[in-house]
């Protein structure tokens, strides 16, 4: 992976980690319904009027498609993790959010986009057992809506996992901005009904819905279209391998402004889910870095 692709995954994995924060703030007071499409709404106005500004025409004819990949990689992880945000910090949602790369790598394997060997494999048990340290071990009692919490995270990434290679498929058929604005638009239409029957229950706070507009302009609109430009010029494995920096930022994020509780089982998961990350997608920076010293000395 070239280093400019890498920096710009590393700036959406901060934007990204900085979201569960805002989710956490923003799901209690609005419901996860009606802030998963207020969320999407935003970020599909956003896109249009990119896509306006840029001249660019909607894939209608794709609609399939990218209904398809709205479901899995917007309209349910979306309505999924702010479900969670009620019952886990931010940190363990992003943290379980890791587990996109080690779903990521079966389904590029089976639509022949990556291949499985033992070193992944053995990251995948990492990545896993790091979930279940980060989930057992930290500062949050395990109840069963926080077990439900962190199957609904999980699912939720399961879903991202999958999309990727789907969405490496479709940008040889559509452009990026169209693919973002497609599955964002349809993702809309999906979750609007629910929304518009818990939006009395909701209340409409200027803070939560400040934290609607960031996600729905930065986290959401802007930051797929960049993640999508990306993506078509790197694998679905290297793509989604920053991933694993987003519990980082998370975890910091929560801490720094909502005032969550660091465990021990958030380091030591943690420490987890990044080895896992290394053996999954083989990425070693410090590799090039003494290549660099070597041919120097």
């Amino acid at each position: 992976m070239k280093t400019k692709y890498f920096a710009q995954l590393v700036a959406l994995s901060a934007l990204w980690g900085a979201s569960f924060m805002l989710i956490r703030i923003a799901s209690p007071v609005l419901g996860p319904s009606v802030l998963a499409a207020l969320r999407i709404g935003v970020a599909t106005l956003t896109l249009a009027a990119l896509m306006r500004l840029l001249g660019q025409r909607w894939p209608r004819r794709h609609w399939r498609e990218l209904a398809l990949l709205g479901l899995l990689s917007v309209a349910l992880p979306f309505l999924l993790f702010a479900w969670a945000a009620l019952h886990l910090p931010a940190g363990y949602s992003a943290l379980l959010n890791t587990t996109a790369v080690v779903f990521g790598i079966f389904a590029a394997a089976a639509l022949k986009e990556d291949t499985l060997t033992t070193r992944k494999l053995v990251g995948c048990g990492f990545g896993f057992a790091g979930v279940a340290l980060i989930v057992g071990l930290g500062p949050v009692d395990l109840s069963p809506k926080v077990v439900l919490a962190a199957l609904a995270c999980t699912v939720a990434s399961a879903c991202y996992g999958v999309s990727t290679p789907l969405m490496k498929r479709a940008l040889g058929r559509m452009q990026p901005l169209e693919i973002a604005a497609g599955i964002h638009a349809v993702s809309f239409v999906m979750l609007l009904p629910g929304a518009v029957w818990s939006a009395s229950e909701a209340h409409f706070t200027p803070g939560a819905l400040a934290a609607v507009a960031v996600m729905g302009v930065v986290t959401s609109g802007m930051a797929y279209w960049a993640h999508i430009r990306i993506l078509a010029h790197v694998s679905p494995v290297a793509a989604m391998s920053p991933t694993f920096m987003i519990p980082v930022f998370g975890v910091a994020w929560g801490h720094l402004f909502l005032g969550e509780q660091l465990g021990s089982g958030i380091y030591i998961g943690g420490a987890m889910v990044l080895l896992a990350s290394a053996l999954i997608t083989g990425f070693r920076p410090w590799r090039r870095w003494l290549d660099a010293v070597d041919a120097k000395l």
